[in-house]
């Protein structure tokens, strides 16, 4: 049984405002962060590694186990909604509080680790809520639909983050953070988000559905020791893919580089978010005709040539190819990854399991590019290597990380086929 129109009106509402909200306040923050107040490279990421550390960890280690306990995600997703949107607002007021801009820049990634505390029940909750909801062999074709939906929320979001960033070019660069219209805006599409989860089932192992081959989640032999594999595996992946995700802005931005306007860097970004409303349509089709294992293979591959196609690109053409390249392996990634890994978690644990999963995605945002491109770029531009060189050498970093991840990936996935192809599954 596929659930309903309304359910998916529900769940597909609630992605697009919350990529709206994600486009809108986190494409212009490391901007706002490394050149309106100050902050090294290696600082700049680290309003991705702090916060996303400790939504990663909440997920893992506290809100699954809840999620487990009581059986209930829309609840878990509407208070961390609620609850993430007067965070939000916290921030803009303790950041505006101290004369130093370094200062205001640590309140501001300090803040945010506060914020997404809370933030993360609804992360868990929702990752569970849609295996409750859908069959496997849906879950490839709905994820992708939700990709491609919510790339739509997250262009509105980045056009009026880079109109409200300067203030419709009436201001400075920086305005809409530092006055609080890019808080406001984000915080009221946390609260608004949570409308349509009112209209959803609660969720929980009650709406655990068989397979179309007569199996539940989580029962093939292995299944429990591959999980674990897995996410060696993917969590390289989400290393080398996001490692420099949180400096696309910056990059773009450089003096000595394109020197892109705010406007026209929404443009590039949103460049991704058109290939991925594209993809999201045909990545159902794509795990068909290959199956998720192949489909996550090429999705890896293409966000490793995108990586390094954006980051040596010679002009804006070539950006545009890069960005629509990583906006293909970003759905594809995230549909064929969520699918595969959903086979592997019992309906039981779906809260606590998941919590690990997405410790994969939210920590990789922002810890590789701390531990490693951070400090790399740090250090070659304290040796006199221009700056555009140094964001050079970080995306080479971040491809080659993504392709350890792709070779590991590539032995646990044909493992994870073989197992399931002998139990009877056919959607691995």
């Amino acid at each position: 049984m596929f659930p309903g129109h309304t359910t998916f009106l529900g769940i597909s509402s609630f992605q697009i405002l919350i990529m709206f909200r994600r486009g809108l306040f986190y494409t212009f923050l490391s901007i706002y962060l490394r050149e309106y107040l100050g902050l090294s490279i290696t600082e700049t990421t680290l309003f991705a590694t702090i916060p996303m550390a400790i939504n990663a960890s909440a997920q893992a280690l506290l809100w699954g186990r809840v999620s487990d306990r009581f059986q209930r995600r829309r609840t878990l997703i509407i208070l961390g909604e609620v609850l993430g949107a007067a965070g939000t607002v916290g921030v803009w007021f303790a950041h505006v509080q101290p004369e130093s801009p370094r200062a205001a820049g640590y309140a501001i990634i300090l803040g945010l680790g506060v914020t997404e505390f809370f933030w993360s029940m609804s992360n868990v909750g929702w990752s569970a809520l849609v295996s409750d909801l859908y069959q496997s062999e849906k879950r490839a074709v709905v994820q992708g639909r939700l990709a491609s939906l919510g790339a739509v929320g997250r262009i509105a979001g980045v056009w009026i983050g880079g109109l409200l960033y300067d203030g419709l070019g009436a201001f400075y660069k920086g305005w809409g953070f530092r006055e609080g219209s890019l808080f406001f805006v984000s915080a009221a599409a946390m609260l608004l988000s949570t409308v349509p989860i009112f209209f959803l089932p609660e969720g929980g192992i009650r709406h655990e559905r068989e397979n179309a081959n007569g199996m539940r989640d989580g029962e093939g032999p292995d299944a429990a020791r591959l999980f674990w594999i897995f996410l060696v595996g993917i969590v390289l992946v989400n290393l080398g893919k996001n490692s420099m995700a949180v400096l696309y802005g910056p990059f773009l931005s450089l003096r000595s580089g394109f020197a892109l306007s705010s406007s026209r860097i929404g443009h590039i970004i949103n460049v991704r978010s058109i290939a991925m409303i594209l993809t999201g349509f045909g990545v159902g089709a794509l795990a068909r005709r290959f199956g998720n294992a192949r489909s996550l293979l090429l999705g890896v591959a293409t966000a490793v040539a995108g990586m390094l196609i954006f980051g040596f690109a010679g002009n804006v053409a070539v950006l545009v190819l890069g960005s629509a390249l990583l906006g293909f392996a970003d759905v594809v990634v995230f549909a064929a990854a969520y699918a595969l890994v959903s086979l592997l978690i019992p309906a039981a644990r779906r809260g606590r399991l998941f919590g690990f999963y997405n410790a994969t995605v939210f920590v990789s945002w922002g810890l590789a590019g701390t531990l490693v491109a951070g400090p790399l770029m740090d250090g070659l531009m304290a040796l006199d290597v221009a700056e555009p060189l140094a964001y050079k050498m970080g995306f080479a970093v971040a491809a080659g990380i993504a392709t350890g991840g792709f070779f590991i990936l590539a032995w646990l996935t044909a493992k994870i086929r073989s197992v399931h192809e002998k139990s009877g599954a056919r959607d691995a």
